[in-house]
């Protein structure tokens, strides 16, 4: 894999000062959306149980483009495991738009304080692309990342997130998607490989398709209708990538009543 990464790669610089310049023209277009300010609530269902969720990651899982993380993924996810496995789900949202793999452990890692996880959910992915990093650095902050978290949930079970489909999204010309695009699967084939390696950690390696996810959920949606500025996620596409991530967690029994 590694292999195929310097080859597209030594094919590709020609093209980078087209792409920096197109990079530049896309990131001065889009609009500057908010990430979503709720971070934690729970979803409720007539049990006594509770089971505690916490997601890490960057723009995604921080609710770029959705109102509330509740209506956003962090919040859908937790109503719909805690409406499958019918046990209350206590969620938390740590996570920064704009963050890498190393971002987020040097400066989220620390601060999580939880006593008791349940679950966590990772969505990671798109910034390391557009840094454009190696899946050789990739694999390595992966595992540094895996290894903290480990430390201080050495049992809970990590599901990580389907890869973002750059490959979809609008505002990018051919030869950006074409890149980068071809990048971030090369980052996800890498991402299937660490996983392996540790116990009780798990990826959804699916990719996120529009016409696949209109087809298997019956969706009455059009392209845009999936994101909010061309690049973040519309809230019901957030919803919509929520219940894929808990199907999966629920067909993997990662989780169950």
């Amino acid at each position: 894999m590694n292999l195929k990464y310097t080859l597209g790669a030594i094919v590709s610089i020609p093209l980078l000062p087209l792409l920096y310049f197109q990079g530049r023209k896309i990131e001065r277009n889009l609009p500057k959306l908010p990430e979503a300010t709720d971070i934690e609530g729970i979803s409720k269902v007539n049990s006594e149980q509770l089971f505690q969720l916490i997601t890490i990651g960057e723009s995604t899982i921080a609710g770029v483009g959705a109102s509330t993380n509740e209506s956003g993924f962090t919040g859908t996810l937790a109503k719909e495991l805690s409406k499958e496995i019918s046990t209350n789900i206590s969620w938390k949202v740590y996570a920064k738009s704009g963050y890498t793999v190393q971002c987020v452990l040097q400066k989220i890692i620390p601060q999580i304080k939880d006593e008791s996880v349940d679950l966590i959910v990772i969505g990671l992915g798109g910034n390391d692309t557009f840094k454009l990093s190696s899946p050789k650095r990739w694999n390595k902050d992966i595992r540094a990342l895996l290894d903290n978290i480990r430390f201080s949930y050495p049992k809970t079970p990590i599901v990580f997130a389907n890869m973002p489909p750059i490959k979809e999204f609008t505002p990018f010309t051919g030869a950006f998607k074409f890149i980068i695009g071809n990048l971030v699967l090369h980052l996800g084939k890498e991402l299937e490989k660490v996983v392996k390696d540790y116990e009780n950690v798990y990826y959804r390696a699916k990719g996120l398709e529009y016409h696949d996810l209109v087809d298997r959920m019956n969706l009455d949606a059009a392209p845009e209708d999936f994101f909010s500025d061309g690049v973040h996620p519309s809230e019901l596409a957030y919803q919509v990538w929520a219940k894929d991530v808990a199907g999966y967690i629920l067909e993997e029994k990662i989780c169950h009543s």
